[in-house]
């Protein structure tokens, strides 16, 4: 009970004031509300203006007609009525349900998916995270196809006031951000003061906080960047063609998107691939060559940034492409998407995937999840069986990993952290032409485990051509999940050792 306690404690001291305020805040008015039986309304009379939007981006096909859906990979089919409410794949794939991202498939069914949506008893859909996403998604579709729909206007325009009235200030980081993307667009669409005000005053707080110098997310997951720089482009996009408000976001909102799209471009891959950092996986967000075609078409101007202060470094070299997490948990207050996963790297060979994250297969509170989290998942270092960082409950940090040193060459990368206390971990990379070399220092004598991941097309014989094995160095499996709810058998290199370790990865074409 004791370790509860403390675990709970060191992980509440790490939020704000603002957060545990909105927490209690939020917590007493609801049961207070539920006690005198005051409930939201569902329908305001309103007034809309219709909206010039250029072409956006569609992700991926997830309405499949005849009623059946197909999120995170897993499908199901109403047999009668749409249960809006669906339990049994989980709260995310429920969210993903209400979101209304399909609509940009253009469906025939689109119209009579909104409005069985507004005639069905709604539960998590009334929620402001995925009001917010849905806001957005039903603003576009209108202002796309021209529809005037009284029904979906109101019901709109009642969801943007319960939104209005629960914004996340209780959570921060990319959910407040969503809340406020997409008042701007219901400010837009029925030219709402309350809303523009508010969307207004979080988006010039948030966007800079949440963006760091070098143009990353301060939530460190390549995913969540590549989601927030979507929004921030339909945002310009919304500005630009509309002249409502005189575009006085429009200069702050490019500023932004230009320099978060230099990071996306710095971070990718060759081919447009985002390594699998923190909470990443594929077929969620849109694609960095999805986006720099929108970003092109908008007329915005690439930059060329380095990374630096979010914590990642890419080294490429004639034959491979290295990614490096020598970054803190970020961010300090909003650390659900954050790994146990200090010092660990991803590798591609000639375009190829080498050594890979192991991805996240699900958000669900649960053994998976804890597994997907910890530093075993990761191509690190783990000492005494101890996660570097406390994660648990799904989307918790404790105590966490802290870098205390970082030293930097043209081709040399050495970095200390201090999350097994007094013993401390220091990695340094030596990136030579056509082979990296990777040594591991304790300060202490323990039992230390290296973990190298490979991706499920890599053999044995892969990895002993390619990497000097030792005897001792033993062959195990692990699941990597590339994307949500997707487990594929690969092959993991256990290496046990005390106190020093010394892995030389030649580079050579595979």
């Amino acid at each position: 009970m004791f370790n509860k306690i403390l675990r709970f404690f060191n992980t509440i001291k790490f939020l704000k004031l603002k957060q545990i305020n909105y927490r209690l805040y939020y917590l007493i008015r609801s049961k207070f509300r539920k006690v005198v039986g005051i409930k939201p309304l569902l329908s305001i009379n309103s007034y809309t203006y219709p909206l010039q939007l250029q072409n956006s981006i569609h992700i991926i096909d997830s309405y499949l007609g005849d009623n059946s859906f197909c999120f995170l990979n897993l499908l199901k089919k109403f047999e009668k009525e749409i249960d809006w409410n669906y339990a049994n794949y989980g709260k995310l794939w429920r969210y993903n349900l209400t979101y209304f991202d399909f609509l940009s498939q253009n469906h025939k069914d689109s119209l009579f998916l909104i409005e069985n949506f507004i005639d069905n008893n709604i539960q998590d859909g009334l929620e402001p995270f995925p009001i917010s996403l849905r806001g957005i998604n039903w603003i576009k579709y209108i202002s796309y196809h021209n529809i005037k729909n009284k029904k979906i206007d109101n019901s709109l325009y009642a969801q943007y006031y319960i939104l209005l009235d629960t914004l996340e200030y209780h959570l921060l980081g990319n959910h407040l951000l969503e809340n406020a993307f997409s008042l701007l667009f219901g400010a837009y669409y029925f030219q709402d003061e309350k809303f523009y005000n508010s969307a207004k005053i979080i988006l010039l707080e948030q966007l800079e906080e949440q963006i760091l110098d070098d143009g990353g997310h301060f939530e460190l997951s390549p995913m969540y960047h590549q989601i927030m720089l979507f929004r921030v482009l339909d945002c310009i996009n919304l500005i630009k063609n509309n002249s409502w408000k005189e575009r006085e976001l429009l200069e702050f909102l490019t500023i932004k998107a230009e320099k978060m799209f230099g990071w996306l471009k710095a971070i990718s891959y060759k081919n447009g691939d985002i390594p699998l950092l923190n909470d990443s996986a594929n077929c969620i967000a849109p694609t960095t060559d999805q986006l720099f075609k929108y970003f092109e078409n908008l007329n915005l101007r690439v930059e060329n940034l380095k990374l630096s202060d979010s914590g990642y470094r890419k080294i490429t070299k004639d034959r491979y492409e290295c990614v490096v997490d020598i970054g803190n948990i970020g961010a300090e207050y909003i650390a659900g998407h954050a790994h146990a996963d200090t010092f660990s790297f991803e590798l591609r060979i000639d375009g190829k995937p080498f050594i890979v994250d192991t991805g996240i297969s699900t958000y669900e509170s649960c053994n998976r999840r804890d597994i997907e989290r910890s530093t075993t998942s990761h191509n690190t270092v783990e000492v005494n069986g101890r996660n570097q960082s406390e994660v648990w409950g799904g989307f918790r940090v404790a105590n966490r990993a802290n870098i205390i040193d970082i030293k930097e060459l043209e081709n040399m990368i050495e970095s200390t952290h201090n999350g097994y206390g007094n013993i401390l971990h220091t990695r340094q990379w030596i990136f030579n032409k056509d082979s990296i070399i990777i040594r591991d220092n304790l300060t202490q004598e323990a039992k230390a485990i290296a973990r190298l991941h490979f991706h499920p097309n890599i053999t044995k014989e892969d990895i002993s051509r390619y990497i000097d094995i030792d005897d001792s160095w033993e062959f195990g499996e692990y699941f990597y999940s590339p994307e949500f709810n997707i487990k594929l058998t690969a092959i993991v290199v256990v290496i046990k050792f005390t106190n020093y370790l010394e892995i030389n990865i030649k580079c050579n074409k595979l």
